[in-house]
This record gives C-alpha cells, sequence and structure tokens, in this order.
C-alpha cells in the first residue's frame, strides 16, 4: 500500500480481520448496535446484550477476510435498511458505463450517508465493483466510525484543516489518491459534487473540487487530466427528503440571524434520521460519461450541473410546492402536478405534503417549499434553454 495515501485511504484486504476485531471490541460502537436493535432494553440491559452482538457479530464475520468478502456479506443487512424507508428504489443509466472501467462519479448532494449508499446499491446490484467513497472527516469524529467507513471503501477528505499551506498539501494528497484510484487502480471514486448537502434543493457543481482533481497532475492540461477520469454526472432524487425540517430550520436561522451554529450531535441525528426517516420512492440516474471536458473549470461544472439537474426525476411533492412556491418564475411553463400524474398518486403526495407542512412552523414553511420547488425551477430552466 503506498505510503503517500497511509492517513486517507479505506483499509486493504490484509486488514480486514484485526479492524473487524477492533470493532468488536469497541464498546461504544456496541453500544449503538444494541441502541438500534433492541431500543427500549439497551439502556437497562446493555451489560448483558453487548457481549451476545459482539459474540454473534464474530461467529457471523469469522473468516472474512477481504473487503468484497465484508460487502458481500453486509448487502443484505444494507438492502433491508435502504429500502425498508422507501417506497422503492430504482435506477437508470448504467448501461451507459463499461463494466471493467472506472470512472468519477460526481453526484448531488442531499444526505451524508444515503448518497453514497444509493449509488453503491444500484452500482453493486448491476454487478459492477462499487466506487471508493470520499468523506468528510468532520463525521468521523469516534474512532468507530472512522473504521466502518474505512473498511468500506471510504477514503478521507481532510475538512477541518485550517491553515492555507496544510490545507493545500491535504488536498494535493486527495487529488493524487483520486487519479491513482482510478488511472492506476482501476477504482471508481464517488465523491458529492460540492462540500456540504444542499440544503436549499439548489444542486451546483463546486469548480473548485474539479481544479482539485488537476492539482496533482500539472503536467496535463486541465481537459486532459479531468477526461481521464471519466466523469459521470449522477442524480440523485428523493421524493421526501428525512431531513427537510432541520434544513428548513436552518435555513430560515441563517436568513433571518446571518449564521447558524450546529448543535452538539447534529451531525449524528441528521446521518441516523437520514439512513432510517422515510424517504418515499427513491431515484439514482447515471448520466453519460464525459469524455471531453471543457478546458475551464467553471464552464466544465456548467455543464456536469445541466446533466445533473436534468436527469432529476421529479416528484408530485416537488410540482405541489412549486405551485406554493412565492418565486415561481414567470418565463417558465411548468404543468400543473395533475396534468402530469394520476389522481391516486396526487392524493397520496398531497396529504404526505400537508403533514410536512403542518409540523413545520409558519415562519420556517418559505424554506421548506423551496426545497421541494428548486429542483423544478432549474429542471425547467434547463428544457428552456434558458441559464440557470
Amino acid at each position: 500500500m503506498m505510503d503517500e495515501f497511509e492517513a486517507i485511504r479505506p483499509y486493504s484486504d490484509a486488514e480486514v480481520p484485526a479492524v473487524m476485531s477492533r470493532l468488536l471490541s469497541d464498546q461504544a460502537f456496541l453500544d449503538v448496535l444494541a441502541r438500534f436493535r433492541f431500543p427500549r432494553l439497551a439502556e437497562p440491559m446493555g451489560w448483558l446484550l453487548k457481549p451476545i452482538i459482539a459474540k454473534r457479530l464474530r461467529l457471523e464475520f469469522s473468516g472474512i477476510n477481504s473487503v468484497d468478502a465484508l460487502q458481500d456479506k453486509i448487502e443484505p443487512y444494507v438492502d433491508r435498511t435502504v429500502e425498508r424507508a422507501t417506497d422503492g428504489i430504482t435506477y437508470a443509466g448504467l448501461e451507459r458505463l463499461e463494466r471493467n472501467r472506472a470512472y468519477l462519479f460526481l453526484a448531488n448532494h442531499r444526505d451524508i450517508v444515503m448518497d453514497p449508499a444509493f449509488v453503491n446499491y444500484a452500482v453493486y446490484h448491476a454487478g459492477m465493483r462499487t466506487p471508493r467513497i470520499a468523506i468528510g472527516d468532520n463525521l468521523l469524529q469516534r474512532p468507530f466510525v472512522s473504521d466502518l467507513m474505512r473498511l468500506n471503501k471510504s477514503f478521507i477528505v481532510h475538512r477541518s484543516i485550517s491553515g492555507r499551506r496544510e490545507k493545500l498539501a491535504a488536498y494535493q494528497v486527495l487529488s493524487a489518491y483520486i487519479n491513482h484510484s482510478i488511472r492506476q487502480d482501476n477504482e471508481s471514486v464517488w465523491i458529492a459534487q460540492a462540500e456540504g448537502r444542499a440544503k436549499d434543493g439548489d444542486d451546483r457543481t463546486d469548480s473548485a473540487i474539479l481544479k482539485m482533481m488537476h492539482m496533482s497532475r500539472k503536467d496535463e492540461s486541465f481537459a486532459e487530466a479531468l477526461s481521464a477520469l471519466r466523469p459521470v454526472p449522477v442524480s440523485i432524487s428523493y421524493e421526501y427528503d428525512p431531513c427537510d425540517q432541520a434544513k428548513a430550520r436552518e435555513l430560515y436561522t441563517r436568513a433571518s440571524t446571518g449564521s447558524y451554529t450546529k448543535a452538539p450531535g447534529e451531525d449524528d441525528t441528521s446521518i441516523a434520521l437520514g439512513i432510517t426517516g422515510y424517504k418515499g420512492r427513491v431515484h439514482v440516474q447515471f448520466g453519460q460519461p464525459i469524455s471531453q471536458a471543457s478546458e475551464d473549470a467553471k464552464q466544465l461544472a456548467a455543464e456536469l450541473d445541466r446533466r445533473i439537474l436534468a436527469g432529476y426525476r421529479l416528484f408530485p411533492v416537488h410540482y405541489l410546492a412549486y405551485a406554493m412556491w412565492a418565486d415561481r418564475d414567470p418565463q417558465l411553463q411548468v404543468p400543473d402536478a395533475r396534468a402530469m400524474f394520476d389522481r391516486q398518486e396526487i392524493a397520496t403526495a398531497e396529504a404526505e405534503w400537508s403533514k410536512r407542512l403542518a409540523a413545520c412552523p409558519a415562519v420556517q414553511q418559505p424554506w421548506l417549499v423551496l426545497q421541494y420547488a428548486m429542483p423544478v425551477r432549474n429542471q425547467y430552466r434547463i428544457k428552456a434553454g434558458l441559464p440557470l
């Protein structure tokens, strides 16, 4: 394993048994499992449950000595978790990809854990190798979380570094690692199109992320370096966002006070809610790989935006939200939801949407509406040939 990537790379096959052993002795990890599996008993009976859980997992995972074998083993659990909180997952566009080639999956970002999980789900079920996943170190506060993510092909993006020189050095290593993964190891990479979730529903690619990919390849032009990574625009559409109320509250707070400070443990709450909360239907759209990247990072970002936004699946709730949005675009011919979907689908969406609006304080409601209306505006602007 290459030393220069030691601090950020996922675990290798050889490391799997030792990391598994460490995880199954980690009291914080066993505590989380006990609470998840036995919510009522975890507090009074944790002392008894945790050793039983650890013993059962040791038996179940004995003999697992590679990352692929581990992914095969946990896939049914992941599938159940993924499917339990949705009304069905669909995906399209994977036929555009060659089975034995590596790609750079650039995706819109709405949910911390589930965005890459749904991409993994689609890729795995299509019989392709799952990608390596970029994850911010701000989400790896506890050692067992870091172990779990790195076992599952995640590599670390050092976001919490503050010094300019240190940041530059970290991005240089990250750039080299992504290039090495795709070009030398022939392993695909998933990365969000921008740092942080698009809480207002406005999915945009940050050109700085594209420039970062070029940092370690200065002997090539920007277009050459990016084309070699074969970027694939990925659009992940959730019918309902389990974190929409929290996002509305944050957007309202920022708009009314000028800033927002996360409460302790807020990321953990968002992760848990994102995994277990109701999402309705979910669609993952894989776009055509970009074989000829633009020489200009902003132009490439704009091209990715057009493809990601055009690939976004709009559900009835999006049209319902757009119809009541104060900032509707008068230039756009957006049809009424009733012209797009059948009566039963509309009735189901209206019931769920009313419930969400009722749960949201009146002053925060415009920010809830915004999250669902924005993808409609963006997609219809593309259809009309208007600038985004």
